[in-house]
């Protein structure tokens, strides 16, 4: 681990449902780096598990079972913090001034609220910074 990469994950981090998934997907280089979020105890929320376990049973084709699991552990690998009435009023304003779609302005304005300084995303642009407090990442870059 290099002075930049333990700079970076000193900072409150919060990650995107996308970059979750990989735990159980097929792709063994991106589940190897995502395994390694895992001991960080970043931040999520509970949009990034309903979306997880959804991913899962639609498109990974995994049983209930194995979805709902999935879910389980995220629950109680990460930190996670509820949507508010105050998470939606940001995401609107989020999307239409970054023009994200609406759940990824969700997603920001979740990261936004708990502090957050770095966000992981796969589909995100890769280096955007939001609101100059949040810097969006493609960790598979």
């Amino acid at each position: 681990m290099n002075f930049m990469t333990e700079m970076i994950e000193a900072k409150p981090t919060f990650l995107d449902s996308n970059i979750l998934v990989y735990l159980m997907d097929k792709d063994l280089v991106k589940r190897e780096i995502v395994l390694a979020f895992v001991s960080k105890k970043y931040i999520i929320s509970t949009q990034v598990v309903a979306e997880n376990v959804n991913a899962c049973m639609r498109s990974l084709k995994l049983s209930k079972e194995k979805s709902y699991n999935h879910g389980i552990e995220l629950l109680e690998k990460f930190n996670v913090v509820l949507l508010n009435p105050s998470t939606f009023h940001s995401a609107f304003k989020i999307s239409n001034k970054y023009q994200l779609s609406w759940w990824d302005s969700l997603i920001v304005s979740s990261a936004l609220e708990n502090n957050c300084e770095i966000l992981y995303s796969e589909d995100m642009q890769d280096g955007l910074v939001i609101e100059s407090k949040l810097t969006i990442i493609n960790p598979f870059k």
